[in-house]
């Protein structure tokens, strides 16, 4: 029981988090416009690719992240530290300023539209760095950060959690491309700027709980080694 109550507990730190910054329905709005005068099925084909690619890049962020951090010389705390202090700004501008984070996507998707569509469109622009861009590598590793120092039995359900909620953003991002007209007509550019101001809100208060958590760690090294 504590064990489900642990991977819980980790989905529900994670889901929010990345949700904020991926932000699906947001996307799909973006999404909608892009990919406009395509076929519905090479539309739906397109939007299931990003989904697959989306959760590679969340589960190999979220899986290798910290351990790379680690191998440079970054101490847990200090990549807490540096990861919420990240995160916290992205939700702060996200916060105040939706709509620059949304110009900016929907930039990053066009700019090379003409000459990419030859391509695999799927991954660039529309993975990287449309849908799961720095942004998201981020909060990804802020997230890894969070891990668990002791033994494999507390890593197994961080882990499992972590990854199945960036694995449930990733099915989120396949429906609402795979279905953005809907998606457009259900909320409309008004309310999914409100549902940005909220998602926001939850990752500026995740960022600054990653911050504290960072800061406390290395405080509790700084006394241990003056005693």
């Amino acid at each position: 029981m504590e064990f489900w109550s642990a991977i819980t507990a980790n989905f529900l730190i994670a889901f929010p988090a990345l949700f904020s910054i991926v932000n699906p329905l947001g996307g799909a709005l973006i999404y909608s416009q892009i990919t406009i005068g395509r076929p519905v099925s090479e539309r739906t084909w397109l939007a299931w690719r990003v989904a697959f690619y989306s959760a590679i890049v969340m589960l190999v962020s979220l899986l290798i992240g910290a351990t790379l951090m680690s191998f440079f010389g970054v101490s847990i705390d200090a990549l807490r530290v540096a990861g919420g202090t990240v995160v916290a700004v992205s939700g702060w501008r996200m916060l105040y300023n939706p709509q620059e984070t949304e110009d900016r996507k929907q930039d990053h998707a066009t700019a090379d539209k003409a000459r990419a569509w030859g391509s695999d469109v799927a991954f660039f622009p529309l993975t990287m760095p449309f849908t799961t861009g720095p942004g998201t590598i981020s909060v990804a590793i802020a997230l890894s950060a969070t891990r668990p120092t002791s033994p494999v039995a507390e890593l197994l359900p961080f882990y499992a959690g972590v990854c199945g909620a960036a694995l449930a953003i990733a099915l989120l991002v396949g429906i609402c491309y795979a279905y953005a007209e809907r998606v457009v007509d259900l909320l409309g550019p008004a309310r999914a700027r409100i549902l940005t101001r909220l998602s926001a809100f939850l990752l500026l208060c995740i960022g600054v709980q990653v911050l504290l958590t960072g800061v406390q760690g290395a405080l509790e090294h700084v006394i241990a080694a003056k005693h």
